[in-house]
């Protein structure tokens, strides 16, 4: 299975980001954080240890890189006294540029760590102060360049577009400068205007813009044209890797493997069963809560019906470029997929003959602009 571990802890958020993470937090805070983890990895430990052996890891946030280089090296420790972990896993840490020194660098790499994303989001310095980022372009370099030289050789480089005031010729300068860095993956993602953010409330008062849907498409399919020219492979929507570096975490959500998620709001899906950790930090890091709980706080749980696993097999499927396998949809479901949608067969056979889905005997795959579409055209599977 993989393992995902949630450090909901930024220096400040971003004016775009609704994921579950805080600013301002003490490092007293972080410790107790941490502890919580320890004890939660070892209470799963009695429950999946024995039936798994973990072979990708992720620690994500939130920026993990904030924190002392100490905790993560408990946390890689602490990860290998309660799990197998391969000897050949995909271990990673999202970081943020002006976060990273040399000492935590060499930290995880000696933990373990192989395998480095760093968020620069653009290399125009006044975007980055529009979306709140801590950090400039020349940061980021500077952090890219150590990491190099540091060792590691699997960096993934993370791009928005569609911002605020940001016009096609400068995101195309900031992925031109990403690809000329030659980083191993690069993902690539729309930004958008989520409920609760800064921006959301900036925008409905009027003091920023949404960029239009027209020119976010020409800013994707630009994208992904100068990425292709580059020698990377396009294979999920939002990302692209050199050849044999594909992010393999990432790749279970979009297969519907196992994994296993630790710390706060952190989701997980293992045998049918989705379940999620509590989001409140203090239920989440008060003393003695572990012994109480059984070695786990969770919000929220649903076994997935036959129905479930079907949508859910195409809705995560239909993400990666190379889309759906047919044969292994009839080999888990004892059907073809259109009796499993006979009611609604007709409108999605519309879709490929308008060219917005490719189906063949054994695969059914977005074509480019049905991407465009792909969140309209998903509805009709669910």
């Amino acid at each position: 299975m993989g393992l995902y571990i949630h450090i909901p802890f930024c220096m400040r958020k971003c004016n775009y980001c609704d994921f579950l993470s805080f600013g301002g937090v003490s490092e007293e805070e972080h410790k107790a954080y941490f502890l919580s983890l320890l004890h939660g990895i070892k209470g799963y430990d009695e429950i999946y240890s024995n039936k798994y052996y973990v072979d990708s890891i992720f620690i994500g946030g939130g920026t993990p890189s904030m924190v002392e280089a100490g905790l993560i090296e408990e946390l890689m420790a602490g990860i290998h006294d309660s799990f197998i972990v391969d000897q050949n896993a995909e271990i990673s840490i999202e970081t943020n540029p002006k976060t990273l020194t040399k000492k935590k660098l060499n930290t995880y790499l000696e933990a373990g760590i192989n395998r480095l994303s760093i968020g620069a989001q653009s290399f125009n310095d006044a975007l980055l102060h529009t979306m709140g980022r801590i950090h400039s372009a020349e940061d980021f370099l500077d952090n890219y360049t150590l990491a190099r030289e540091c060792g590691f050789r699997n960096i993934n480089i993370d791009l928005m577009f569609a911002i605020p005031g940001q016009r096609m010729s400068v995101w195309m300068d900031t992925l031109e400068r990403a690809i000329g860095l030659e980083p191993e993956h690069l993902s690539f993602y729309s930004l958008q205007m989520e409920e609760g953010t800064p921006f959301y409330s900036m925008s409905k008062a009027g003091s920023i813009t949404e960029i239009e849907d027209a020119l976010d498409r020409n800013m994707y399919h630009s994208g992904v044209k100068a990425l292709k020219n580059s020698g990377y492979q396009h294979y999920e929507i939002s990302n692209a890797a050199k050849e044999g570096y594909q992010c393999r975490h990432n790749l279970k959500y979009w297969s519907m493997e196992d994994y296993l998620g630790l710390g706060l709001g952190a989701h997980s899906f293992i045998d049918g069963v989705r379940f999620s950790q509590t989001e409140e930090l203090t239920a989440y890091t008060r003393e003695g809560i572990w012994e109480e709980k059984g070695g786990a706080i969770v919000a929220w749980e649903q076994k997935n019906t036959r129905q479930d696993n079907i949508s859910e097999y195409i809705i995560t499927g239909m993400r990666k470029l190379d889309g759906l396998n047919l044969i292994d949809f009839e080999r888990r479901f004892g059907q073809t997929i259109e009796g499993a949608f006979k009611a609604n067969w007709n409108s999605l056979q519309k879709y490929i003959d308008d060219d917005y889905i490719v189906k063949t005997a054994g695969n059914m795959r977005f074509t480019m602009k049905g991407i465009d579409i792909s969140n309209r055209i998903l509805t009709e599977f669910v």
